[in-house]
């Protein structure tokens, strides 16, 4: 009923930002996998939201939930400051949700953020961070 006005409320991603946004989860999953890591699952959603990146961590039985930020090497901030306190509980919700859903409550859990910069020139800049907050699923 009101789909007509939710662009007043949430700014869709657009252009160049989504295409940063996903060759930032491309590369992150790139990494993960050069690092051990197994990718099991890419943009997972719910009615939570979604989980960018789901990867089993090299011991084979940790489940890593990762949240990819992209951005630009110019920005004010780095990217994994915008993984705010809310967004954290938006993730650890969806995260026992699919815990849940899948029967993997048994499992450890452990939430990372996975930051890529994209400077004009150059390499991106990829920084992981491993267990970035807690919480228990």
């Amino acid at each position: 009923m009101f789909q007509r006005f939710a662009h007043l409320f949430v700014a869709p991603m657009r252009g160049a930002h989504r295409r940063r946004g996903r060759a930032g989860e491309h590369l992150a999953a790139q990494h993960l996998k050069k690092h051990g890591y197994r990718v099991l699952a890419r943009n997972l959603r719910n009615r939570f939201g979604e989980i960018d990146l789901l990867a089993l961590a090299p011991d084979g039985r940790t489940v890593v939930v990762v949240e990819v930020k992209a951005g630009s090497a110019n920005e004010r901030f780095p990217p994994e400051l915008h993984v705010t306190p809310a967004k954290q509980r938006k993730i650890v919700a969806l995260t026992a949700q699919l815990a849940r859903r899948y029967r993997l409550t048994d499992r450890p859990f452990r939430f990372d953020v996975i930051a890529v910069e994209f400077p004009e020139q150059g390499d991106p800049v990829i920084r992981h961070h491993v267990g970035a907050f807690a919480s228990r699923v």
